[in-house]
């Protein structure tokens, strides 16, 4: 694990933030920009960050994570002891009772407990009640517009496991930021972009806000980074996924191949990488938006214990939980399709050729066992034949 790297991951997921509130991990994420030569960093009008890297003279490469976690947004104290608070994200409303909250107002951490929410039905069968709104009581006011989130502990590193709140996606965009680093210390060029997107748990805000303003360029390859929930399927320690689709869609089938190609010749190469594909169907990413816009686009994700701090097993919120092997694996296979000769040409690689190599392997089959319309009579021949000889 690069020191460097895991800094970066640490200190991102200290950082407080939630849907449309995510100016302490945007402010980071500029700091880093201006500490780094060649890197030029940008808002588009929905605020989303747009980081350059190099000046392509090919399609150009995304990759696109955002800066949000499911979270509350303090609207105003209701007395001198009690903050009401928007809540935004997908959690069951029975994890809120007696849940501990923090609050970052004015330069520091306010600690509460959540007293009543409100709900409101959603429609869905999976999830009929949304919470909307908490009162939370705190020992001193919290400014309005102040992020909260969950007060479970600090960032923790087990062994090979990374335990903090946020990982859904902070972590992601994190491996973003440690694949420019790396790019530019390398001092290797790369037709590269980073794409940071704001209020995805709210529903994909700018994420459909960037493809609304031309944020991204209509010949981008764009690949979403996740952390994912394992229950779809993969397993931590295994390695970063392949997301070849979600809950809605499956994404660009050329785009999925070309990153399994880079991904198999950095295996051959290495064998301490290893990666996993999967239908990463337990919920739905930004991939299947930009899809839908018309976008080449693909996904990429790391395994994700307690997905959206919910515990199901003991019934409890819980900080979420990476393997570190796995982010370090994805930061690794980022740097790879950034700096690859593997081009993109809109197609699997390699597969056209192979079906030309089967296509000669069967031309004479297929002209000596040509199908004539007698052979209708052998059909039916065959056909009675069997159903007689299967009658005990």
């Amino acid at each position: 694990m690069n020191p460097g790297h895991l800094r970066i991951l640490t200190d991102m997921l200290a950082l407080p933030t939630a849907p449309f509130v995510e100016r302490h991990v945007a402010g980071y994420v500029q700091e880093f920009c201006r500490r780094r030569t060649g890197l030029r960093c940008r808002q588009d009008p929905a605020g989303n960050l747009w980081i350059e890297l190099g000046r392509p003279r090919r399609p150009r490469l995304v990759l696109a994570a955002h800066m949000d976690h499911p979270g509350f947004v303090a609207e105003e104290m209701a007395g001198r002891r009690t903050v009401r608070a928007r809540w935004r994200g997908s959690v069951p409303p029975s994890y809120f009772k007696a849940a501990r909250v923090r609050f970052f107002s004015e330069g520091r951490w306010v600690a509460g407990v959540i007293r009543r929410i409100r709900t409101e039905p959603t429609g869905n069968p999976r999830s009929p009640e949304r919470v909307t709104d908490v009162a939370v009581a705190v020992p001193r006011p919290v400014e309005p517009g102040s992020v909260g989130m969950w007060d479970l502990g600090p960032v923790q590193i087990r062994g090979d496991r990374l335990y903090a709140v946020p990982c859904d996606d902070v972590a992601g965009a994190a491996s973003t930021l440690a694949c420019l680093d790396e790019l530019v210390r390398r001092g290797r060029p790369a037709a590269l972009a980073v794409l940071l997107t704001r209020a995805e748990e709210a529903g994909f805000g700018g994420a459909i806000a960037a493809c609304r303003h031309g944020t991204i360029p209509p010949d981008a390859l764009v690949i979403a980074i996740e952390c994912s929930s394992r229950s779809a399927g993969a397993r931590l320690g295994d390695g970063p996924v392949l997301r070849v689709g979600d809950w809605v869609t499956t994404f660009t089938p050329a785009a999925t191949a070309w990153c399994r190609a880079v991904a198999d010749r950095l295996a051959a190469q290495d064998r301490s990488f290893v990666y996993q594909r999967k239908l990463m169907d337990g919920g739905t990413c930004e991939s299947a938006v930009y899809c839908e816009f018309g976008y080449t686009a693909t996904g990429l994700c790391i395994p994700l214990g307690n997905y959206h701090n919910v515990e199901r097993s003991r019934g409890r919120l819980a900080r979420e939980y990476i393997d570190l092997r796995d982010w370090a694996r994805m930061v690794r296979w980022f740097v790879a399709l950034a700096t690859t000769d593997i081009p993109y040409e809109g197609r699997i690689p390699g597969f056209r050729e192979r079906l030309r190599e089967l296509e000669k392997e069967h031309r004479s089959n297929l002209r000596r066992y040509s199908v004539f319309p007698e052979t209708v009579h052998d059909a039916r021949a065959a056909i009675s034949s069997f159903a007689a000889g299967c009658v005990r």
